[in-house]
């Protein structure tokens, strides 16, 4: 399972993230940053991959993404 953090007041809304993720997870929140921008968040966290391709993608590094190892 993996962790997926954004730094909401940076983020910009450009959308880049939702259009890579594989599992469709991430959306446009409903309240407003300080910028004024609705920014990205992740709506169904079990489902992450962690793969990581939306942070890769986010042109302002606002995205963070911990995948955790299984234990064995």
């Amino acid at each position: 399972m993996a962790t997926v953090s954004f730094r909401e007041e940076r983020c910009k809304g450009c959308e880049l993230c939702i259009t890579v993720c594989p599992e469709k997870i991430i959306v446009l929140a409903d309240h407003f940053n300080a910028m004024g921008f609705h920014p990205a968040t992740v709506v169904e966290m079990d489902k992450c991959k962690g793969c990581a391709m939306c942070a890769r993608m986010c042109p302002d590094v606002v995205i963070e993404v911990v995948k955790e190892e299984k234990q064995a």
